[in-house]
Order: C-alpha cells, then sequence, then structure tokens
C-alpha cells in the first residue's frame, strides 16, 4: 500500500470563471484585499494561479467571487512560484 500525499486547493471563481489558487496564496488576505477593492469603485486584485501564473483581476462591487476549498492529491507543479511557471507554449 502506498502513501498518497495531499494538500489543500482552493479555488476562486469570479464572474462564474474559476481558478485554483497557487500553494503559498493567503487566502484571508486576499480576501482582505477583495473586501478593500470592493469599497472603492474598482481596484486591480493579483494573485498567482496553479501554473505559478500571476492573475490581475479587477474587482469591484459588481463583481461576484466565490471561494471553494477541497483536500486534492499533491501536484509537485503547484509551488506558488510566479518566477517558475508551468504550462504554455513554451514548455516542452
Amino acid at each position: 500500500m502506498t502513501d498518497v500525499q495531499t494538500m489543500v486547493r482552493t479555488e476562486i471563481a469570479i464572474n462564474g470563471r474559476s481558478s485554483f489558487l497557487a500553494q503559498g496564496q493567503d487566502v484571508s488576505e486576499l480576501k482582505r484585499r477583495i473586501e478593500a477593492a470592493v469599497r472603492t469603485e474598482g481596484a486591480f486584485v493579483d494573485f498567482i494561479v496553479v501554473g505559478n501564473r500571476e492573475v490581475s483581476v479587477m474587482v469591484s462591487p459588481h463583481t461576484q467571487i466565490m471561494f471553494s476549498v477541497e483536500t486534492v492529491q499533491f501536484d509537485p507543479c503547484d509551488t506558488g512560484d510566479d518566477e517558475m511557471p508551468y504550462g504554455g507554449m513554451y514548455d516542452l
């Protein structure tokens, strides 16, 4: 019997389009930045998604955002290091 390593993965859905947050993202801090953006006319909020890609989202009082959390099998490519992205047209 082999031990399966797991990790917690957080999904963020913004206006119905979802992405998985990369490991190391501080979800509580991201929620605070989203709440701060909602209190203004709108502001960009940046975060890292699986594949170590940086995303910027314009958040306004009309933006719908949902978080969900699940335990998944460990993904060695999901480090949260945006200096080492995975995927895209140049990966061989």
